[in-house]
């Protein structure tokens, strides 16, 4: 590992680059991660390619076309590697490597291009995909339903650790191959192949009833093709709910479609479309099998359960994921942590000091503290309409921990930390009863609390709050702090539309 010495004088760990190759039985991907062990990680870069190495694996061989894209994907894959020269390189094949005659040919050529594979059994490819689902899900319990191109893992998660699971010949192309040869598949073929499912799942020692988590590119198309459907206002996959009512009705949709108009549709990656009716019946039978009313999409699997591996020490567990990445994000757009902890600290002391007015708990209060966490991130693109850049950068990607109603309101407070009239715009379809006032009286808190911070001195060593029939704000600090308090007292209009009180801001003093 890479070590530099801090001018403190302090060990310090570098930050290293881990390339997982990721050999699907459907896509060959190709990820590259910068990370610094137990702190942070951001991906650098992906390449991608729809081998469908799981072709001809219904009747037990690879087949030699299926061979030869494979062929060609680790020779641009390897030659990548070369120039980029990552710290580690661990190269992951799946079921149809696992599964083939023929699938030692694959890590052959690997071998010979200086990769050196590891063929993951079953269980490893399910215990990575449910480490994934640990870390960035806010579930304890679930049942991860991981469907590649060959196979198909079911696992059971509890208390975020894996403790069982299989791997089923249920892959989109395999299942595809030997049940709907016909286009579009004709109603006896998807019958068979529902039955087919079915009974692979009755033989798993599982029960319904827990959350049921989804991996997958093929189900990441379907979520996506619903998102399209209802007009979604965020562009995340991860954590998105998908109900079961709409894959019973996309499942109706494209079984009656010929492979050209799969093709057209619009969002759709061209390559999925020719097995996305086979996990669409998947989904099916699995969410009527176990009795689940939807299933929860994770953008995450094996490739960042290989990550977790190295970002973390045994068992490889983020200890509050949430808290990991905002931190994850605000390290990736650091501003100055004392700016950052004072207006945390003063936004804590309104909040708590407002309490009788507000009447809200530890969930709104983590929310504004996060917000005050990553305010200034937009600074990185620009001073100018910062609080819009800030927004922007925290629904770039998904945020681990947070449900997308959690991240849109974290957008929010960021967008309105500095001025304008805080409201959900495009992302009320995502907000519960009462979030439109969480907004006003936490936007209203948070930009309180960057306003007494405004000449990012310290001068305001905090805030007392007195409550009645107005709000008056008692400023601790040395001298009087007048362009602090004038910052303050402009946001008064805000106040007065959140709280209901005026609001007087005065100096007091030190005690």
């Amino acid at each position: 590992m890479l070590k530099v010495i801090s001018r403190e004088g302090q060990e310090a760990v570098r930050a290293r680059r881990l390339a997982v190759l990721d050999l699907g039985s459907g896509t060959f991907r190709l990820v590259l991660y910068g990370y610094e062990p137990g702190r942070s990680f951001r991906l650098l870069d992906e390449l991608r390619e729809a081998v469908a190495l799981g072709e001809g694996l219904s009747r037990g061989r690879i087949a030699e076309a299926a061979l030869e894209r494979g062929r060609k994907a680790l020779q641009a894959f390897a030659d990548f590697l070369r120039v980029q020269d990552p710290e580690e390189t661990l190269v992951l094949a799946t079921s149809a490597v696992r599964d083939a005659e023929n699938g030692r040919a694959v890590v052959e050529e690997a071998l010979r291009l200086g990769l050196v594979p590891h063929v993951l059994t079953g269980e490893e490819e399910a215990r990575l995909g449910v480490l994934a689902v640990a870390n960035a899900l806010p579930l304890e319990e679930a049942l991860v339903v991981d469907q590649g191109g060959g196979s198909a893992q079911v696992s059971l998660m509890e208390g975020r650790r894996f403790r069982l699971g299989r791997a089923l010949p249920l892959g989109a192309l395999r299942l595809t191959e030997a049940f709907l040869p016909s286009d579009p598949p004709r109603k006896g073929e998807v019958r068979a192949l529902e039955r087919a499912v079915e009974g692979y799942l009755k033989a798993l020692p599982l029960e319904g009833r827990l959350p049921l988590v989804g991996l997958g590119g093929n189900l990441r198309a379907v979520a996506r093709l619903h998102q399209r459907r209802r007009g979604y206002p965020l562009d995340l996959l991860h954590g998105y709910y998908l109900p079961k009512e709409a894959v019973e009705a996309l499942a109706e949709d494209l079984l009656a479609l010929p492979l050209r108009a799969r093709r057209e549709l619009p969002g759709l990656q061209p390559d999925r479309a020719h097995t996305l009716p086979a996990t669409l019946v998947f989904l099916r039978v699995l969410l009527r099998r176990f009795r689940a009313p939807g299933l929860w999409v994770s953008g995450v699997g094996i490739r960042e359960g290989a990550l977790f591996t190295r970002l973390l020490p045994e068992p490889h567990l983020l200890q509050d994921p949430r808290a990991f990445a905002v931190e994850n994000l605000f390290l990736r757009y650091p501003f100055p942590e004392a700016h950052r902890d004072r207006v945390k600290a003063l936004a804590r002391a309104l909040f708590r000091g407002l309490r009788p007015l507000h009447g809200y708990g530890e969930e709104e209060e983590r929310l504004l503290l996060e917000a005050a966490h990553l305010h200034d991130i937009g600074m990185h693109i620009g001073y100018h309409d910062h609080h819009k850049h800030g927004a922007y950068l925290v629904l770039s990607e998904a945020l681990f921990g947070l449900s997308h109603r959690e991240q849109a309101l974290l957008a929010l407070l960021v967008r309105y930390h500095r001025r304008g009239d805080p409201e959900a715009g495009p992302f009320r379809s995502l907000l519960q009863r009462g979030d439109g006032g969480r907004l006003k009286r936490l936007s209203a808190l948070l930009r309180l609390a960057e306003m007494l911070e405004r000449t990012r001195s310290g001068r305001v060593r905090g805030v007392r709050v007195e409550v009645g029939e107005g709000v008056r704000l008692l400023l601790e600090a040395e001298a009087d702090p007048w362009a602090e308090r004038l910052e303050a007292e402009k946001q008064a209009g805000l106040f007065q539309k959140a709280f209901g009180r005026p609001l007087e801001v005065v100096w007091a003093g030190v005690e």
